[in-house]
């Protein structure tokens, strides 16, 4: 059966119409999955091994029968790690049924029939007794329901409702408990993800200061976690103003609230300075002793010896609602804030032995000035990075002159106020200085002479940047908004970028590899189901082609140079035919080619370009320095070639790729 889906174009603004397969979302789901990311981490399945072990037999000392309850079974991997340490029986719950499935195969493969029931609800539509789901209430809780902030999927309220109605009065549980920690940190470079720093622009009349509305200035932002690998995060962008503290802890073993609350711990700081973020990570315990646990610690922290890579835990940044000045010793108060789903956190000097946690606000902030909403964390970084604005100021003052009538094409940009300074006459703003910039809310192809006055635009600038962007080549919107207004252009229009360029390299990543690498067995079982699942999902149409990932997150060395595919000259309008190129890169360094990288680079005037990918090949290794602010492309190969000896280095990667300028879409093919 097909479906129509609608869905906007990102790469050229059309509103689609698309024939799928009924399956389409499944699969989508299942090939962009981090169940073989899951699958990799050894530190967490050895340790939910040791801790269901653990919890049979203390079960079985009593002289119980070892009854267990897995929430989110998946591939059913815990349970039958439960059943293979004892266990008489497993109640497996799957809500999503493409993995139940699953379940249902790997179980029998494995052969566990017997001792595993796999049960395709969510776990409060399940029901206890002699015709229910479930013959018995469980005497042992297993579950891997966490996300980074460790609630976000929803893991309290599901823990509520089994304590309730399907486990018994002091059961086991696996984990035993979770353990919240804080660190109270000041970073220029983090806070510039969350606040609008001043634009210092040098005009012919003097310096000129841009600087943020007060009401943004001002606005806590958004509650919801910046999730990052913290370990990228070099010690230099960041001064540690307090000691790690336990913030709050959960027992899983008996009954939990999911009713909005808060936590307060008092913090004396050991350097002064402007206290703005709080990280974040937690570990689990996956015995009552704590023996038996699993951190996600940052490097600072714990030792590396014991650093375990992961991409489906990391740890969390949270923005105050404003910078807080602190001196070194002398005390406050860190309250966190939770709902059922989310953190959030609020800094108080301490103010002596009247303070209590009355005063103490439990509601979620709000944005107040609109642009956390339009702006992701990583667009604040871009417009915060001075050095990209200083290519833009110098390229417009360029082509701008003093009767220059401009139009700019891009959200949310600083573009106009960048052109207005540096001498435009006047300047339209599709998409304050309200007497010099005009702001037009239409699209570029209902633009028309009224709008701009019965005006021709002289100067067509864009950084580009869209939010409804995700791949590096959906800004082209930029080239298509272009055409769509070329009757409003003047003959002798200056378009800024002036083209833009596709380039590639091949890579090997030092982790990220292993969120699309086969498993085969996992601790001794056979999950050879789930990557036969997964392949299928891979062949599916989408789910062939490139994915979008912050590469200075994820380190990896080049094994080629970077080289130039797709060229686009935005001084003319999107031509009718395809854009297709195909091609050899030679690989130069030894290493696992695992796939290849692809990004964009706008060529702004003759000698001024910005790069939204690579910045620098670090050293002789190949290390790899990427744009902090934008996602890169990451086409993963289906098998890896590895060229280890020097004899291999006349080794090659053909690519053909193809740009569709009908649908705005990159197909591309790889042969190694």
């Amino acid at each position: 059966m097909k479906t129509f889906c609608g869905r906007a174009n990102p790469t050229t603004g059309a509103m689609e119409w698309l024939e799928e397969d009924e399956n389409y979302d499944y699969h989508q789901e299942i090939a962009r999955s981090r169940y073989a990311d899951m699958l990799h981490d050894k530190d967490r399945n050895v340790k939910y091994y040791e801790g269901i072990r653990a919890a049979v037999r203390r079960v079985k000392e009593r002289g119980e029968k070892a009854i267990v309850l897995d929430i989110g079974t998946g591939t059913g991997l815990l349970s039958m790690m439960a059943a293979s340490a004892g266990a008489d029986f497993c109640y497996a719950v799957e809500v999503f049924k493409p993995m139940a499935n699953a379940a249902v195969k790997i179980v029998e493969k494995n052969g566990f029939c017997d001792k595993i029931k796999v049960i395709n609800k969510h776990s409060t539509a399940v029901t206890v007794g002699p015709d229910g789901d479930m013959q018995c209430r469980a005497n042992i809780l297993v579950t891997e329901l966490f996300d980074t902030e460790l609630i976000g999927e929803g893991a309290l309220p599901t823990y509520e409702h089994a304590h309730k109605y399907l486990v018994q009065e002091g059961c086991e549980a696996v984990p035993h408990r979770a353990t919240v920690y804080v660190q109270l940190v000041e970073s220029r470079r983090m806070w510039s993800w969350n606040k609008l720093f001043p634009v210092h622009v040098e005009a012919e009349d003097g310096e000129k200061i841009i600087v943020s509305p007060s009401e943004m200035e001002n606005c806590p932002g958004v509650p919801s976690v910046c999730d990052i690998q913290l370990n990228q995060m070099s010690s230099s962008d960041f001064t540690v103003l307090s000691d790690v503290v336990t913030m709050f802890s959960v027992d899983f073993s008996k009954p939990v609230r999911s009713a909005s609350t808060s936590y307060r711990v008092q913090l004396e700081p050991v350097e002064s300075g402007k206290a703005q973020i709080v990280l974040s990570w937690w570990d689990i315990d996956m015995d009552p002793s704590g023996v038996i646990n699993c951190t996600m610690a940052p490097y600072w922290v714990k030792s590396t010896s014991a650093f375990q890579w992961r991409d489906h835990w990391m740890q969390c940044v949270y923005f105050l609602p404003n910078e807080e000045p602190v001196l070194k010793g002398e005390k406050v108060y860190l309250t966190a804030c939770r709902d059922e789903y989310s953190l959030w956190y609020k800094l108080q000097k301490a103010r002596g032995k009247e303070e209590n946690k009355a005063d103490v606000c439990v509601e979620s902030p709000v944005c107040r000035c609109q642009a956390h909403l339009l702006w992701n964390r990583p667009r604040f970084g871009e417009l915060n990075d001075q050095n990209r604005t200083c290519q833009y100021i110098k390229s417009l003052m360029k082509v701008l002159k003093t009767d220059s009538v401009c139009l700019c094409i891009s959200d949310g940009s600083l573009l106009p106020v960048l052109a207005h300074y540096l001498g435009a006459k006047r300047f339209f703003k599709a998409n304050h200085l309200e007497d010099k910039i005009k702001i037009i809310e239409t699209r570029p192809e209902l633009l028309t002479s009224f709008h701009l006055e019965d005006k021709k635009i002289s100067v067509l600038v864009g950084e580009p940047f869209f939010t409804t962007s995700l791949l590096p080549w959906h800004n082209l919107y930029f080239w298509y908004a272009r055409t769509a207004v070329t009757s409003h252009l003047a003959s002798n229009v200056t378009v800024l970028p002036q083209s833009a360029a596709l380039h590639m390299m091949i890579v090997e990543f030092q982790d990220l590899w292993r969120i699309r690498s086969l498993c085969g067995t996992c601790e001794g079982f056979d999950v050879q189901t789930l990557d036969d699942m997964i392949k299928n999902s891979m062949n599916f149409r989408e789910s062939r082609e490139a994915e979008p990932h912050p590469l200075w997150e994820y380190p990896c060395k080049s094994l080629s140079d970077p080289q130039e595919v797709l060229r686009f000259d935005f001084r003319e309008t999107v031509p009718e035919h395809s854009l297709s190129t195909e091609g050899s890169i030679n690989l130069l360094r030894k290493g696992k080619s695992h796939g290849a990288v692809l990004w964009m680079e706008y060529h702004l005037v003759a000698d001024v370009s910005v790069s939204t990918g690579l910045m620098q090949i670090s050293n002789e290794k190949g290390n790899c320095e990427w744009n902090p602010h934008c996602k890169q492309a990451v086409y993963f190969f289906s098998s890896v070639i590895e060229s280890e000896a020097l004899s291999d280095l006349h080794s090659a990667v053909t690519y053909a790729i193809n740009f569709n300028t009908k649908t705005g879409e990159i197909a591309m093919d790889f042969k190694l």
